[in-house]
């Protein structure tokens, strides 16, 4: 079984993780020092600081080194 690390879901198959990866609603941000996907409350205490959530990351920062996915997927597609 495979889960997402986001919303806990599991899935018989890596190949169905990754496409549900996807579409993940609770994966809204993207750490570019991580590569972690996670939810943007997950990220921030106060709404204006942000800080990856995963303990052995230092990644910070919004439109630093935390993106938002739909931003990632745009920026991908026009190089």
């Amino acid at each position: 079984m495979y889960t997402c690390r986001n919303c806990k879901r599991t899935f018989r198959t890596e190949v169905a993780l990754s496409l549900h990866r996807d579409t993940c609603s609770a994966g809204q941000l993207f750490c570019r020092v991580c590569g972690d996907r996670f939810a943007e409350r997950r990220a921030t205490r106060d709404g204006w600081h942000y800080a990856c959530p995963n303990d052995d990351c230092e990644g910070e920062g919004l439109t630093e080194d935390l993106l938002r996915v739909d931003d990632v997927r745009i920026a991908t597609r026009t190089r």
